[in-house]
């Protein structure tokens, strides 16, 4: 059984920074990529980053590219997500995932919200 628990969003000023992590269990976490997602209400889901599974190669969505940093702790069985700069547009519920996907399973989410 798989299990994603995001943690760390909260509500924050534009400008400032925010680490989210995302704790795993139920599969084997080496042996997979990991990606953050993200939806604002009543959007569709967007991808934000993935990490392969050596945690050295990245992709980061055009968006966010240059703010945000993902990395993973393969001993933790957990991905980070560093989110420098924020600005309002950012505000979402984010969500990690394997890749490939074992279902279609998210998670609950962990919600980020930017604004003064």
């Amino acid at each position: 059984q798989v299990q994603l628990v995001e943690s760390g969003g909260k509500l924050v000023q534009p400008g400032e920074s925010l680490g989210l992590s995302c704790t795993s269990s139920g599969f084997t976490f080496t042996s997979y990529n990991m990606d953050w997602w993200r939806q604002a209400p009543g959007k569709e889901r967007e991808f934000v980053a993935r990490i392969g599974r050596d945690g050295i190669k990245t992709n980061v969505a055009d968006s966010v590219k240059g703010r945000f940093t993902i990395s993973r702790d393969n001993a933790k069985n957990t991905v980070f997500l560093q989110m420098n700069s924020l600005q309002p547009e950012d505000t979402a519920v984010y969500y990690c995932n394997i890749y490939p996907p074992f279902s279609n399973y998210w998670g609950q989410g962990t919600q980020v919200t930017v604004s003064s």
